[in-house]
């Protein structure tokens, strides 16, 4: 992430709301608000629908290094804590609405 976009934007990582990980393992937001195994497709549906300009790329999580993986960039709303609570609401609204049109 550039400069420029300091303080203004943060990086997330899928496991940073899924509620199949630990603490030790990345999770960052507790589980009564946390995802099961959420797919990088879901969080750039959710922030783009939140307006928070998702940024995609390729990578490793540190902590998975031997993974290849997604991280997203988005902008903030509110502390990083904050924002991905907010994502991790609206994947749950997206899942629901996607199982809601299979079922009919």
């Amino acid at each position: 992430m550039s400069r420029e976009y300091r303080g203004k934007r943060i990086v997330l990582w899928p496991i940073n709301i899924d509620s199949t990980a630990s603490r030790s393992e990345g999770r960052k937001i507790p589980l009564r608000d946390a995802v099961r195994k959420p797919r990088a497709e879901e969080i750039v549906e959710a922030a783009q629908r939140l307006g928070l300009n998702p940024v995609t790329e390729k990578t490793r999580y540190p902590r998975r290094w031997w993974e290849q993986t997604t991280r997203i960039t988005v902008d903030k709303a509110g502390s990083k804590l904050e924002t991905l609570k907010i994502i991790a609401r609206e994947v749950k609204k997206i899942r629901k609405e996607k199982k809601l049109h299979r079922t009919s």
